[in-house]
């Protein structure tokens, strides 16, 4: 579906069969329901109180969830240096096309002498962050998460699933041992399936990502995928394993019983405002009473 029949800004009056046109469909849904709309501003979409109440909803049972594990929120910077992002460099390779940067600022305009990122995701900036918390093996585990939104520069949107600006949960977390790491990447992502089939009702599939889809810079990727109705699968939630890729690149280290220092093992998870979109889409789909469903 091309971007300017995406984001008409009229008021929807008819919505399009879903046999006809699921894309098409699927945003006549979302606006006509009050969910959200297109902003004016090109990839930006506006989150209306019903689509917002839908994404509280979903906050406070995943809070619950982490709370009770040990986690604490935390709110990190929007704006990266670059410096930052350049560490760990498959990670910058892997998110540098879709990167914005602030480089002029104040009423004259007047060029940074550093560019900064946009952040399209937090792992630079709270690596370089939290290592002046961890010191000693007593500081770990160190489990962080912050609700925040992340900017990407997408070419082609759609409400919730793809846009500019979107909003979501990013868990970053530092461990003495490997199998801590191992062990909390499985376990966040078993608390994303149980808000998507214990909450919104929507079946899923998890597994481990390939490795060209692989988050970059983790040593491995765990994901939660639905099935749309048009056949392809939507990532629902991903949960990484990073080893030692990003505290060695940041120097997050720390003293071990043995008073040997050594790099912290990290995990980390995001999940996005695309949960809105599951229930919709699987209730349209259980209409047609096939076994397949949507997820977002």
């Amino acid at each position: 579906m091309k971007e300017t029949v995406e984001e008409q800004q009229d008021f929807v009056k008819d919505i399009t069969k879903m046999s006809d046109d699921f894309d098409r469909w699927y945003t006549d849904v979302v606006r006509k329901a009050e969910l959200a709309d297109w902003s004016g501003v090109r990839g930006m979409m506006v989150v209306r109180p019903y689509g917002w109440a839908m994404w509280e909803a979903i906050q406070r049972a995943f809070d619950d969830m982490i709370k009770e594990s040990g986690h604490e929120n935390w709110a990190f910077p929007l704006l990266i240096p670059r410096e930052f992002l350049m560490k760990e460099a498959e990670h910058v390779e892997g998110f540098a096309p879709e990167v914005a940067w602030v480089t002029k600022a104040g009423a004259r305009m007047e060029e940074l002498e550093d560019p900064l990122a946009v952040r399209p995701t937090s792992e630079t900036i709270i690596g370089a962050i939290i290592k002046r918390y961890i010191q000693s093996h007593r500081d770990l585990p160190k489990l962080t998460n912050q609700w925040n939104s992340v900017v990407r520069w997408e070419m082609r949107s759609r409400l919730f699933l793809r846009s500019r600006e979107f909003w979501w949960q990013e868990g970053h977390t530092f461990h003495a041992y490997a199998q801590e790491g191992m062990d909390e990447a499985n376990l966040i992502l078993n608390y994303y399936r149980s808000i998507a089939e214990d909450w919104l009702a929507v079946p899923v599939l998890i597994g481990r990502k390939s490795p060209s889809e692989t988050f970059p810079g983790a040593v491995y990727t765990l994901t939660l995928e639905g099935l749309m109705r048009d056949g392809l699968a939507l990532q629902m939630g991903t949960s990484h394993y990073f080893g030692q890729n990003f505290s060695r690149a940041y120097d997050i280290s720390f003293s071990n019983k043995d008073k040997r220092w050594r790099s912290s093992l990290t995990a980390g998870r995001p999940s996005s405002r695309r949960r809105v979109f599951a229930p919709a889409s699987t209730g349209a789909m259980r209409g047609q009473a096939t076994s397949t469903r949507t997820g977002s």
